[in-house]
């Protein structure tokens, strides 16, 4: 069942082999010279084919972040594993091989096409994330259990199926299972699923089907559900109020405080701790509400700025494509005119023009690549300042919050120093008709025990308040700061690629002419 290369060593995926078979699979001639001149940037490939290769363990591919299609098949792989940077990939082929469990697929949440055929699995399994599957081969393996196939109605796309060769191909009743449970597929094992048989399989599982319909619309429900809590909380932390509607807060400042449920027991604290909450949690929902509307804004700004930028970037690069298309057929006719000329003076002179005219254009194409820079400057010094003021105004709001909340806590606390010095002065008194826990009578043994309960759950009280405000003002303004060093590099990086892209071409048109000039001498 498994593939065995008994005359050569087992290899791993390294560098050597990742750039030989980018050479050999990328571009020819022209093209293939020019990307071995700029030099091969892997983070470009859209296919890659390593079949046989007796690879034994896959690796280093980290870089291929682009890569639609890998073949690794006819190797001698045990796992699955180094794919989780290739998250574009549609086709993967890791058939004739020795894998036994389906794993480190996750991250491929494009795929449509996996080949597993002729391995060791025996269970179809850990593929959850492959939402778009659209064709699964795992024929030849070990296959023997008839209900693992029910796993497989959660890829509704799914229309291709191979099983041949597994154990589970000898169950009397294989095919019509089959096309119960996958009521959508198409093909099965290499042949059309025929209406007789689709009709047949309705009405064996017919009770079966309506049960497990049933259950899987409930699941649906539930997974939706949690999905929309997800994405609420999700937006509620790219705001950074996360928690604030509500009284999330509230609860943490008590959760921490050892003496709050026996202050809680005094006389008259239930109404007091009422009031506390309902006006801190108002408070915090003010928070909440303005970090959305702010957040909807500074986004608005984001993509703004990135429009602009490409509407920029898209202008400039028309107006060079237009000045190498017209200088492209320019040089065609005069390099045509140069190979018919006979004249070595004439030749030297239509050189002389032609080189004129290259620099002409390297100036060109600089300038206005120059011109798209300070545009583009501008236009990021111009989002710098509208997030930051964004930013600014927002952190200066909730600021004026949070020190709110303070003087609220520093309220509760007076008024609940005044509630425990009084009970303090009745249990002396003996006046007190509430009957008191132990635990809470413990705090009354004397005046500095009970004040310095109270002052300990004041601090750990404010803490809380502190540590969230410091927490959303460190978090925003990290993200700030991300953003556009994010933006800066990128365009740094953009810079570097065009001024590259403009001197890779004029190197190459001046190669031509020094090689006509080679010949004549010649």
């Amino acid at each position: 069942m498994n593939r065995l290369f008994d005359t050569a060593a087992p290899s791993v995926i390294d560098e050597k082999m990742l750039r030989k078979a980018v050479q050999e699979q990328g571009p020819q001639g022209q093209a293939g010279r020019l990307a071995k001149e700029e030099g091969i940037q892997y983070n470009e490939v859209i296919q890659l084919c390593l079949e046989l290769r007796n690879i034994l363990k896959i690796g280093h591919l980290w870089e291929f972040t682009s890569l639609t299609k890998l073949q690794l098949n006819n190797n001698i792989i045990e796992k699955i594993q180094g794919l989780e940077k290739l998250t574009n990939l549609v086709w993967l082929d890791l058939s004739f091989n020795n894998i036994e469990v389906i794993e480190g697929l996750d991250s491929l949440v494009k795929l449509q096409n996996l080949s597993l055929f002729n391995n060791r699995i025996s269970v179809i399994e850990n593929m959850d994330a492959l939402g778009n599957l659209q064709i699964v081969s795992v024929g030849n393996n070990l296959i023997s259990q008839l209900d693992n196939v029910i796993y497989l109605r959660k890829f509704k796309e799914l229309h291709t199926l191979n099983l041949a060769g597994n154990p589970i191909c000898q169950e009397e009743n294989y095919k019509i299972f089959v096309a119960a449970y996958l009521s959508d597929l198409v093909y099965l094992d290499y042949r059309l699923l025929d209406e007789q048989t689709r009709e047949k399989a309705c009405v064996e599982y017919q009770y079966a089907l309506e049960e497990m319909r049933l259950n899987e619309l409930q699941e649906q429900k539930e997974i939706e559900a949690q999905k929309i809590t997800e994405q609420e909380l999700q937006l509620h932390k790219d705001a950074f109020v996360e928690l604030l509607n509500g009284p999330h807060l509230f609860d943490s400042m008590f959760a921490d405080d050892a003496d709050a449920p026996k202050l809680a027991c005094l006389p008259g604290v239930t109404t007091l701790l009422e009031s506390y909450k309902t006006q801190l949690v108002a408070l915090c929902m003010q928070m909440f509400e303005a970090g959305l509307t702010q957040h909807a804004r500074r986004q608005n700004e984001v993509e703004s700025f990135f429009s602009c930028s490409r509407e920029a970037e898209a202008d400039n690069q028309q107006r060079a494509a237009q000045i190498a298309a017209d200088f492209e057929r320019s040089r065609r006719q005069v390099m045509a005119e140069m190979q018919k000329a006979t004249d070595t003076k004439l030749l030297e002179a239509q050189a002389s023009k032609y080189s004129d005219e290259i620099s002409q254009l390297c100036d060109t194409l600089m300038t206005l690549e120059l011109q798209l820079v300070d545009q583009l400057e501008d236009v990021i010094k111009d989002f710098e300042r509208n997030i930051s003021d964004l930013v600014g105004g927002f952190t200066e709001y909730v600021q004026g919050i949070f020190a709110q909340c303070r003087d609220l806590e520093n309220h509760h606390h007076e008024k609940l120093l005044e509630i425990a010095v009084a009970t303090l002065d009745r249990v002396a008194k003996n006046e007190l008709e509430e009957d008191l826990p132990d635990d809470v009578r413990m705090l009354f043994v004397d005046k500095d025990t009970l004040i310095n309960a109270v002052s300990a759950s004041h601090d750990t009280h404010l803490l809380k308040i502190d540590n969230r405000e410091d927490e959303l003002m460190m978090r925003i303004n990290s993200w700030m700061s991300a953003l556009i060093k994010s933006i800066q590099d990128e365009e740094v990086k953009r810079n570097r690629k065009r001024i590259s892209e403009i001197h890779n071409y004029v190197d190459f048109v001046k190669d031509q002419l020094e090689e006509i000039l080679l010949e004549e001498h010649q």
